[in-house]
């Protein structure tokens, strides 16, 4: 019985070890049994970019809100309609909250001592505005009950970034550590204000408007710089009605830029102001979009500023990221007062609309871009 069993292995054995030397064999043979040896590609350069459009001040004194009004409430949406297929191709889309939204229970009330209805924000909001900033000279107008609902407001909607506006100490500390993603590329966005209309934030409670000094912006970029591609900064600054650029605007963009702030938009003189490249480059400043919608009167009061720009991110094949802001672009607005406010670019409207618009184009065209004569007329989403 044993002797049945012994040849049966004996021929698997050998079998086996044929096998065994056939793959020896053609492993070193080459042979296709043998598994090939494979490389890691080498690191290849990336790029990434997006797109941002920015727009001066809400202003919205009463007969704005009065045009606004339906009846039943507000709706603001008619009177930015004209510009919102153009702001909605953009990644980024940038507006300056001039009045707090602090809405109808605290009563509506306009120039000197505004409040807005919220609903403005809502119009906003639906033609496409995602970056907003809150820190202006009338953030206090309604006082802390104003800044507290408007910030409220704002917290209901987690798809905008804003700054400048919080509610507690907390609030502000973690919004200044926040960190945003477009397209890859990481961003900071920081509001200040270096006007109050002397109406200052009680003792202990300076997070309900973000008043600048150099100290505190040194603080919050500082922080952060390290953690994002891009750091943006909207600064309310400047001198009201003013066309040119003051000193200490020029000294403020010069502290930010030395900060690592690349993008710096400004507002206050509602009025346009010029745009250049400071710092050998490294950052690109608007002094101010002037007003988007407003029922000041006068043409300069009645034309803003959309711009739009790139923020570009390349990274090398040792994964070092550059970022830059280029090909900044820029076309006139206008608010047509009658008979509705209306929001209109200067490519929109011509003679019939605006008496003189060939020269008030022309004036103002020179006005911001009589520091950076590069500068591209017409944007490319119109």
């Amino acid at each position: 019985m044993k002797r049945r069993w012994i040849l049966p292995m004996v021929a698997i054995v050998a079998i086996l070890g044929t096998f065994a030397g056939l793959i020896l064999f053609n492993s070193h043979d080459g042979g296709e049994i043998a598994e090939e040896a494979t490389t890691e590609p080498e690191p290849q350069p990336q790029d990434y970019e997006a797109s941002i459009v920015m727009v001066g001040d809400a202003l919205i004194h009463d007969l704005v809100y009065k045009d606004a009004y339906t009846g039943s409430g507000y709706d603001f949406k008619p009177q930015i309609a004209a510009t919102k297929p153009i702001v909605q191709k953009y990644d980024l889309a940038y507006y300056n909250q001039e009045t707090v939204l602090g809405g109808t229970a605290l009563g509506l009330s306009s120039y000197p001592m505004f409040n807005s209805p919220q609903e403005v924000g809502d119009a906003f909001i639906d033609s496409g505005f995602n970056l907003v900033s809150l820190a202006t000279n009338h953030t206090m107008d309604k006082g802390e009950k104003g800044v507290l609902s408007s910030v409220d407001y704002w917290q209901k909607h987690p798809e905008v970034v804003t700054s400048g506006q919080w509610a507690s100490a907390e609030d502000r500390a973690a919004s200044v550590k926040k960190t945003y993603e477009i397209n890859g590329i990481k961003y900071a966005f920081f509001s200040y204000t270096c006007w109050t209309n002397g109406l200052e934030t009680p003792a202990g409670k300076e997070y309900l408007n973000n008043v600048y000094s150099k100290e505190k912006a040194q603080a919050d970029i500082s922080a952060i710089r390290d953690q994002v591609d891009a750091v943006i900064v909207a600064m309310h600054w400047g001198i009201e009605y003013n066309l040119g650029v003051r000193p200490e605007q020029e000294q403020v963009a010069q502290e930010l830029s030395e900060m690592g702030v690349d993008l710096i938009i400004g507002a206050h003189p509602h009025v346009v102001e010029p745009v250049e490249y400071i710092n050998n480059g490294k950052t690109l400043v608007i002094y101010s979009l002037g007003n988007f919608i407003s029922d000041q009167d006068g043409n300069e009061r009645l034309t803003g500023l959309m711009m739009e720009a790139k923020i570009r991110k390349h990274v090398d094949q040792d994964g070092v990221a550059t970022v830059k802001i280029v090909e900044p672009r820029a076309q006139l607005t206008y608010t047509v007062k009658k008979p509705h406010f209306r929001v209109y670019l200067y490519s929109q409207i011509d003679n019939s609309t605006l008496a003189g618009h060939d020269a008030l184009q022309t004036k103002y065209r020179g006005v911001v871009a009589s520091r950076y004569p590069e500068l591209t007329w017409g944007l490319s989403n119109e």
